[in-house]
């Protein structure tokens, strides 16, 4: 029979051992020098997986040298789990939410590596033993290649990463099949399907490494340049929403200064109340500026402590009290149930405060807000409902976007910057929840989040 040249058990496992030495410091090395704190961890992750895959390979070289539950057990052990690390990496990769397939994948290796050790102890065949194996492999990448194909967003590094394991997925699953039919007593045998099985893993195994650096560098070029969209926005709302009110300011300054003498007591009020009101917006959004770029930039700390958050939501509302009476609003809290959660409670108090505020804003005098907690199995909601001017349609799916402007008049001509709802979102985000709008236009607006009630 054909041979494409003459290959041993020893020299497949210096090749894979070489290779998978040699990726680590390529890893390590990109993750020390170009990678962000985010993309960081998902190559400590995968470059773990090469580590114990390298320590693995030095085992299994050592057979016949050291004892056979080390140079087997172990070794195999070390390979299914470097596995597990590598597809946990590909799904941080592939998946925004992966957490639930996070812990799928590491039952799935726990499971196999059980069942491997169990027949390696009951004394089964070196073929039974690379059956097994091969196809705990084929199962641990089954799910993160198969997952890619349900995402929607796509990409041409993407594709030609998980095309490299749909390669690698088929190699290892044609050959498992083929020890099953054909049982051989070597690991490795000299046959040219084995031959053509190591190189093509190999050459798999390293270009799917180099698709999965291009794949990290991918996903930070996004962020940076995502980044640098909300930095032109950011600077777009300073310009155009800070100007107005400090203009406003200037302007009634301006009136003081040089006709003070002209105005009646009354006069001077009004004037007065204008001024403070257009302080009031500025200050308003340069606190929710200041805190957003905090956000972006990563330097606000997310510190989450158990809260009743019944009452977190009643001191919000006293907060609230005087903007609300302002307008003659009725303010209703309503809850059935006495709610605990782990969150960040300034937070939490900053989304509060900026609804209601809206809330505020778009209700006619002597209208009514509801503010209902509610608990629906590990989540709890929190819904702040207001009988006001409602959201139109042309800006309901924008309005926790910063790259599209949001403005509307409120119902005594306030304005605002639409910022507060992008920090509530924000804010969400970090607690690993959830927020949307419920409204029809004229018929009052209904902002709704989710908050997770498990530790986060």
């Amino acid at each position: 029979m054909f041979q494409l040249f003459p290959v041993d058990p020893k020299t497949i496992f210096l090749l894979y051992f070489w290779g998978n030495f040699f990726t680590c410091i390529l890893i390590f090395s990109y993750s020390f020098s170009y990678a962000t704190s985010d993309n960081k961890k998902i190559l400590k992750l995968f470059g773990l997986g090469k580590l114990i895959l390298t320590v693995a390979w030095i085992l299994a070289l050592l057979r016949n040298i050291i004892s056979d539950f080390t140079s087997i057990n172990i070794a195999n052990s070390m390979i299914l789990a470097a596995c597990c690390f590598e597809t946990i990496a590909m799904l941080a990769l592939i998946k925004t939410k992966a957490k639930k397939y996070f812990r799928l994948q590491i039952a799935i290796t726990v499971v196999t590596i059980l069942v491997f050790n169990l027949i390696t102890l009951l004394e089964a065949t070196m073929n039974t033993r690379v059956v097994i194996a091969g196809f705990g492999v084929f199962a641990i990448y089954l799910m993160p290649t198969v997952l890619y194909f349900t995402e929607k967003k796509k990409s041409f590094f993407k594709t030609f990463y998980v095309l490299c394991y749909v390669g690698f997925e088929v190699l290892i699953f044609v050959r498992s099949i083929y020890r099953y039919l054909y049982p051989q007593d070597q690991i490795i045998s000299y046959g040219t399907l084995d031959s053509l099985y190591s190189i093509c893993l190999f050459l798999l195994s390293l270009i799917g490494i180099v698709g999965f650096l291009l794949l990290v560098k991918e996903k930070q070029d996004d962020k940076i340049q995502k980044l640098l969209d909300d930095k032109n926005q950011f600077f777009s709302i300073i310009a155009h929403d800070l100007r107005g009110p400090l203009g406003s300011s200037v302007s009634l300054s301006e009136l003081f200064l040089e006709n003070i003498e002209d105005y009646s007591r009354e006069e001077i009020r009004e004037i007065s109340e204008m001024q403070h009101e257009s302080n009031k917006n500025i200050y308003k959004l340069l606190e929710n500026l200041l805190e957003w770029s905090r956000v972006q930039t990563g330097m606000i700390t997310f510190s989450p402590k158990k809260v009743v958050l019944n009452t977190l939501i009643k001191e919000n509302l006293q907060l609230s009290k005087n903007a609300a009476l302002h307008k003659n609003i009725k303010l209703v809290f309503e809850s059935t149930d006495v709610i605990e959660a782990e969150v960040d409670k300034n937070m939490i108090g900053t989304i509060l405060r900026n609804l209601l505020s809206n809330a505020i804003k778009f209700t006619e005098k002597y209208g009514e807000i509801k503010i209902k907690l509610s608990q629906n199995e590990q989540l709890a909601k929190i819904s702040i409902t207001d009988n006001g001017i409602g959201v139109p349609d042309s800006i309901k799916e924008n309005l926790f976007r910063i790259n599209e402007k949001v403005t509307q008049k409120g119902t005594e001509n306030e304005t605002g910057s639409g910022l507060g709802l992008l920090l509530c979102s924000e804010f969400i985000k970090i607690h690993n929840g959830k927020i949307w709008v419920e409204s029809e236009a004229g018929e009052g607006s209904s902002f709704k989040f989710t908050l997770p009630l498990q530790n986060i």
